[in-house]
């Protein structure tokens, strides 16, 4: 059976093994040998990682063919209205890409949420405000880049979800391992049977 592994990743902590001073590595937090991302998680971003020693579970989760939801906690800076946001529901032009129809809605602070270290750097008189974002795409910083294109810069960004696999009960820096049904393979031949290594060697490249 595939090890999952769901990491709550504090800001600042790059997204490999390897050590890539003066940044944390993901060897500092989870002590299991031969288990990679699934996806990536930009070094400014903070929040769920899933990890698995099973390359079709990584391709599942990782690969945007499958469409699995990726839900955000997103602090901007601003008020927007409804109106403001309503491009990010159509899908929003990046320049590169046009985004697709993403779920936006405008929520209270979480509960329970850990201070960042360090803390987010605000301007005086300007408010901020807390939106949950849910996309099935993952673009190089796709949600940075949204939100600006709106004119609400991200202050502060959260993976919370990722399909079923939620930050609940995971304080951050902590770690817990589920087993898991190994995917059904479509072509068994085109699959790998490790998951790809990007996670634990070369330069980190912010997802």
């Amino acid at each position: 059976m595939p090890q999952l592994i769901l990491l709550n990743k504090p800001y600042g902590v790059i997204c490999q093994f390897s050590p890539s001073p003066p940044h944390a590595s993901l060897a500092d937090f989870v002590p299991i040998k031969d288990v990679y991302p699934a996806g990536r998680l930009d070094t400014d971003s903070e929040g769920l990682l899933l990890l698995t020693d099973s390359g079709p579970l990584q391709a599942k989760i990782a690969d945007p063919k499958h469409k699995l939801p990726k839900t955000y906690w997103v602090q901007v800076e601003g008020s927007p209205s409804l109106s403001d946001l309503q491009p990010l529901l159509t899908g929003v032009d990046l320049g590169d890409f046009i985004t697709q129809p993403a779920r936006v809605r405008i929520i209270d602070e979480p509960a329970h949420l850990w201070p960042r270290v360090p803390p987010v750097r605000f301007r005086a008189n300007v408010p901020t405000t807390w939106l949950e974002i849910i996309i099935r795409e993952g673009k190089n910083r796709q949600v940075r880049r949204m939100t600006a294109k709106v004119g609400f810069p991200t202050l502060r960004l959260v993976r919370y979800a990722i399909g079923d696999w939620s930050l609940d009960g995971l304080p951050l820096g902590d770690w817990r391992a589920e087993t898991v049904a190994a995917p059904r393979l479509v072509n068994p031949v085109a699959e790998v049977s490790k998951p790809k290594q990007r996670g634990r060697r070369g330069p980190n490249k912010t997802r």
